[in-house]
């Protein structure tokens, strides 16, 4: 129970559409009861009454029906207000916890997300948040609600008779206390096993969609169906089970509260306080008591939840409540380059491992001057790309350091690390949005914010990018009449090639000006004279600036000032193109492969 505690303290910030909802609740109750309340006694008086001349013209017929009509309309009104209030109130929680989950969740690397699978992650971020929200909506409304009718039955009933009073509201008050309990119980393990199902369901059914093309080629399409077929089967279990121990709540409520209904009759059929007998007043008293159903349904079913609601708040917690293993300062120290130093990059002694995993990078030195064009060649798994991670800080090196312009990247903000240079990773991720949207990750500018004229010139510099990388068909449209950087590319880009894809990140780099440049196989998926023109172009764009190009292709390795071979997660050989070539029978292999 502990762990839902920093949940509820958020329900301080929505406090004021919280409370409207709770006393909209209230009303609600309270005008159904009084409705059916005074609806018995008027008609039981209405009846008795006729039974003489004398009493039926001395009876007031209209204030007991103006009484109806007031609680009938207040029961109608305060329904609906209810509804609009506490599903407001749910929506602007669920935003809330939203919005405080990415925050917590944007300061935290590829370091401490690692062992998170992607649909997991999903999950925790969808489904998990969704089911928290049963704590406002299903317990926190229904109990404060039924707690506050209750105090006001027995108020109102004490002015009548106190004995009966005590004994409705003690009897209604020990049902609301049991029955929570005992269908938590109940509902506890199939509610656990509900959240873990629909966990590992969305894990395997995002595998199945993301690899269908791999599982078709290999034949394993029928085992992962039967997996999902499998964890289906148990998932439906759980919500049979759950569906059972929901009947079985409302069974023994509506049980327990036709006992309580036949207790109620048989003490007021000797008397309501000084009615004796209690003639309409017992009337008053019944309907009263049958009118108490309403308040008492939502407990029991609201309970056998909360077992979910504390799996799904152990499981988002789990993430939120990571301290991120990289910090970046915000000091002003950070804010200033030493521009006299003579190295853009400088890599001293760095070692590194992935957790419970053999060392990836064993004591690397690495000085790249500026305006230096730097090449570093290995074999896959060597360490490349898990050092150009290091230096973007998305991991943190055991032991060792970096520098940029003579300044650690632990002296860094975040926004002036992410300044210094641009990345071009081996994998380029493209958005579901517009071809617009995806260039514009690599400028810092708002297009929305833009006026015409400046979306106009800034919508021409994107087209001319596209078109210096091969691109120039996307943006050309068929009917003359739209923009084609306003087409929608799908997600993850799945109406472009790969091919296509690369050049997109390559854009990137041509729209982001930054003295450094790192790239992860920028040509790979490009055939050789697509990427001579590519290399071309890049280099172009980065004269004057600083590059390092992790690659295991040689097209562009005679152009560059160094390169470098790692092997093993060591630097084993450095020099030249020419050097290597004449020198390094490994290296000459590779180019004579060209």
């Amino acid at each position: 129970m502990k762990v839902l505690i920093p949940y509820l303290y958020m329900f301080k910030k929505q406090w004021l559409m919280l409370s409207v909802g709770l006393l909209l609740s209230i009303v609600t109750l309270l005008a159904g009861i009084g409705l059916l309340s005074l609806s018995g006694w008027f008609l039981s008086a209405s009846a008795i009454a006729g039974l003489s001349l004398v009493t039926a013209q001395a009876f007031n017929f209209f204030s007991p029906a103006a009484g109806v009509r007031f609680f009938s309309i207040t029961r109608t009104a305060s329904r609906y207000g209810e509804r609009l209030a506490t599903h407001q109130a749910t929506f602007q929680l669920l935003t809330q916890l939203r919005c405080w989950a990415w925050g917590k969740l944007l300061p935290l690397s590829a370091q401490d997300l690692q062992g998170i699978r992607r649909g997991d992650l999903l999950n925790r971020l969808v489904a998990d948040i969704d089911t928290l929200d049963h704590l406002y909506l299903r317990l926190v409304t229904p109990i404060f609600a039924s707690l506050c009718v209750l105090l006001g039955l027995f108020v109102f009933v004490s002015f009548f008779d106190v004995y009966l009073a005590m004994v409705l509201s003690g009897t209604l008050l020990i049902i609301l206390l049991v029955i929570p309990v005992l269908f938590y119980q109940l509902g506890k393990k199939p509610g656990r096993t509900l959240i873990e199902m629909k966990r590992q369901y969305r894990t395997i059914l995002l595998d199945y969609i993301q690899g269908q093309a791999e599982l078709t080629l290999f034949g394993a399409q029928a085992r992962y169906r039967e997996q999902l077929a499998a964890v289906a089967l148990t998932f439906y279990n759980s919500q049979k089970t759950m569906a059972n121990i929901t009947a079985l709540s409302q069974s023994l409520l509506i049980m327990l509260h036709g006992g309580t209904l036949v207790l109620l009759m048989y003490l007021a059929a000797s008397g309501v306080g000084s009615y004796n007998p209690p003639g309409p007043m017992l009337a008053m008293i019944v309907f009263m008591t049958m009118a108490t159903i309403e308040m008492l349904m939502p407990i029991a079913g609201a309970f056998q939840h909360l077992s979910s609601c504390i799996a799904s708040a152990t499981r988002v917690s789990e993430l939120t409540d990571q301290t991120p293993s990289i910090v970046f300062h915000e000091d002003s120290r950070s804010e200033s380059c030493n521009v006299s130093v003579p190295e853009a990059l400088k890599i001293r002694n760095l070692h590194f491992a992935y957790e419970n995993k053999q060392a990836v990078l064993s004591g690397i030195n690495l000085s790249i001057k500026k305006g230096d064009k730097v090449a570093l060649l290995g074999k896959t798994g060597c360490g490349k790309s898990s050092l150009l991670s290091l230096i973007t800080r998305d991991w943190l090196a055991r032991e060792g350091s970096i520098q940029i312009n003579g300044r650690n990247i632990d002296d860094f903000t975040e926004s002036k690390l992410r300044q210094s240079m641009t990345v071009m990773s081996q994998r380029v991720y493209l958005l579901s949005g517009t071809l617009r949207d995806n260039l514009l990750l690599a400028m810092n500018v708002s297009f929305l914010k833009m006026k015409k004229p400046e979306r106009d010139n800034l919508d021409d510099q994107l087209t001319q990018v596209l078109h210096q990388v091969g691109l120039g068909h996307l943006v050309t449209s068929i009917d003359k009449t739209s923009n084609g950087l306003e087409q929608w590319i799908g997600e993850g880009g799945r109406q472009l090639s790969g091919g296509e894809q690369r050049r997109i990140g390559v854009a990137r780099v041509l729209l982001r000006d930054a003295p450094l440049l790192l790239l992860d196989e920028p040509t790979e998926g490009l055939d050789k004279r697509t990427e001579r023109d590519i290399l071309h172009l890049l280099f172009a764009f980065a004269k004057g600036k600083t590059l390092l190009m992790i690659s295991h292709r040689l097209t562009a390795m005679p152009i560059m000032d160094s390169v470098h071979i790692l092997e093993h997660g060591k630097i084993r050989t450095s020099g030249t193109h020419h050097t290597l070539f004449e020198t390094d029978e490994y290296y000459r292999s590779l180019y004579s492969a060209l």
